[in-house]
């Protein structure tokens, strides 16, 4: 296979504490045909300083501030839109991927070469960095039924075509997961979605109001299958599915 370019899109907001080992594991990577764009959202501490010292380190890193504050959906749809890459990875400033993450999915897109939005299984550690033992697999493949159940598509382990994310935008609208409707949106048009069920990403755990921001994550669920216009019987039926799978994972964390 040729090899191909991956724009790495990674908004930062008052993220000084977390974005050097984010970067790190992108520059870690055993693929090297990258760029990362680290795009600052106005940040209001060291952030956007950091940035641009490290994006001195290596030529493959771009420095990009917005002009105001747009939010992390706009910022992404920035990236993607100065992004010279034909796929689109996301990596949010707080999370980390494994060094093979890329050449996993890379080999996944050979076994799968009509395969346009890739995901993997998720690792988690605590916000201080410590490793929790809990795994999130995924299935080889997953449609927008299987989704509408559970969003297993962790924004910070995607990989996507990026005309598909010039079509389908994130969504400027608050309170909703706007990654999510952009997943289902695009499983409209695809049939699956194709996964690594290995660790790839390692998730950080916000350590902050985990009880309500369980019931804020269910609201944001619940305002996501409106805005895609599901009726109130199936947004219902799919929040039931939402609710016992969420609760599974939960306990589990």
């Amino acid at each position: 296979m040729e090899e191909l370019l991956i724009s790495v899109v990674m908004p930062a907001y008052n993220c000084e504490r977390y974005l050097d080992p984010a970067v790190e594991s992108v520059l870690a990577q055993s693929y090297g045909a990258w760029e990362l764009l680290l795009l600052d959202d106005c940040s209001t501490d060291g952030t956007w300083e950091r940035i641009q010292e490290l994006s001195q380190r290596d030529p493959r890193i771009r420095a990009v501030q917005n002009q105001r504050n747009l939010g992390v959906g706009a910022t992404r749809n920035l990236g993607v839109s100065l992004a010279q890459g034909d796929w689109i990875a996301f990596l949010d400033s707080d999370d980390l991927w494994r060094p093979d993450k890329l050449e996993k999915q890379l080999a996944l897109l050979r076994d799968e070469p009509q395969a346009r939005l890739l995901f993997t299984a998720s690792g988690f550690i605590t916000e201080e960095g410590e490793p929790l033992s809990y795994i999130l697999h995924v299935p080889q493949r997953i449609a927008r039924r299987q989704l509408l159940r559970q969003n297993l598509l962790s924004c910070s382990s995607v990989m996507v075509r990026r005309e598909l994310l010039l079509q389908y935008p994130f969504p400027a609208k608050s309170m909703m997961h706007e990654d999510f409707a952009v997943w289902l949106q695009i499983l409209a048009e695809e049939p699956f979605a194709y996964g690594v069920d290995e660790p790839l990403l390692i998730y950080r755990r916000s350590g902050s109001s985990k009880s309500a921001n369980k019931l804020k994550a269910a609201h944001m669920n619940w305002n996501t299958y409106r805005w895609l216009g599901l009726g109130l019987p199936g947004s219902l039926y799919y929040m039931a599915w939402y609710a016992a799978k969420s609760l599974k994972k939960y306990r589990n964390l």
